[in-house]
């Protein structure tokens, strides 16, 4: 079979074998190589390199067997996502959404397909805004992840050049990003800055926190600050200086102030207590701290957002005003 394909701009830049692995799932690295070596693709009608970037506009020319050749389509259908989406902020090239608690970013191995990032490719699909049919080896795709349980901003790239500057940006820590959090307890400080190791076991999909540094452990720093007390309670802000797995819930929990609500790292009774059956946790502010040139996206530089509305704050409130009444 011979196949031609048009670069557009949401392919451009890429390596050649990149860019035919997401756009033929079923080639692999070798078939790719031999392909190339044996002039079975071209560019322009020409012997290319595999680590050849691709610009906008060229032609690519495979002669491949119909069966490797099947196209991306996306996997799942995300036409058959909710319709619930509450957008924070969006232009041509971003959306910011507020994902709310219970939501998942991305299907798991239950086959659900009503996900953050479904929802998202839905909106922009019916907006007219991201058409599958003519996308090589691009979709809408999510630059940060939270939990299912945790709510709060989540950062979608509407092109292939803003989600490789945000990807950049969020791996340079040039993003700020806030969190709200009910633990357990009050720290003994009004706030610090907090530094521990931290291990992933990928089976069990939870980790430890530790004191001490090994070989295995990643290093994690959490900052926080107390915005209210009352009782068993205590209202938190963090700001994330390392973003690993579970960070908040973990470290909080080993410093013997676990998130209200927390299942896997808090007290089931005093959660039970107080009602909470989803952490109380939520990405609730975000702010671009560029350093570095962001290409198409300096415009964003210094933009703050915050949500409007984090639901477990009124059961705080109300929380406190039944303490208050009692004593």
């Amino acid at each position: 079979m011979k196949k031609e394909i048009t670069i557009g701009q949401n392919d451009a830049g890429q390596r050649l074998d990149r860019f035919l692995i997401k756009a033929f799932p079923s080639l692999t690295a070798g078939v790719i190589n031999k392909a190339v070596r044996n002039k079975d693709i071209k560019i322009n009608g020409k012997r290319s390199e595999i680590s050849y970037k691709l610009k906008c506009g060229d032609v690519l020319y495979i002669f491949m067997p119909d069966r490797l050749l099947e196209a991306n389509d996306t996997d799942e259908d995300f036409t058959q996502a909710g319709n619930k989406l509450n957008i924070i902020y969006e232009d041509e090239n971003i959306l910011l959404a507020d994902k709310e608690q219970g939501l998942a970013v991305h299907s798991d191995e239950s086959g659900n397909v009503d996900t953050l990032i479904n929802r998202i490719k839905k909106y922009l699909y019916e907006k007219g805004e991201f058409q599958p049919e003519n996308e090589n080896s691009f979709a809408p795709a999510l630059c940060n992840r939270i939990d299912r349980n945790t709510g709060g901003i989540v950062i979608a790239a509407k092109n292939a050049e803003a989600l490789r500057i945000l990807n950049e940006k969020i791996k340079n820590r040039e993003l700020t990003k806030k969190y709200l959090c009910i633990v357990l307890g009050k720290p003994d400080k009004e706030e610090a800055l907090l530094t521990a190791y931290l291990q992933k076991d990928s089976e069990s999909n939870q980790v430890t926190v530790t004191d001490k540094k090994t070989s295995e452990n990643l290093t994690i720093k959490t900052k926080y600050k107390i915005l209210d007390s009352f009782g068993k309670l205590s209202l938190l802000e963090v700001d994330l200086l390392t973003g690993r797995t579970h960070q908040i819930r973990a470290h909080m929990a080993h410093i013997g102030h676990p998130l209200l609500g927390d299942g896997k790292y808090g007290i089931n009774r005093i959660n039970k207590e107080f009602g909470f059956k989803m952490q109380a946790l939520y990405s609730y502010k975000l702010r671009f701290d560029f350093v570095e040139d962001a290409g198409k996206l300096n415009y964003l530089n210094k933009k703050e957002f915050t949500v409007q509305t984090v639901p477990f704050l009124a059961q705080y409130k109300k929380l406190k005003e039944k303490y208050t009444e009692r004593t």
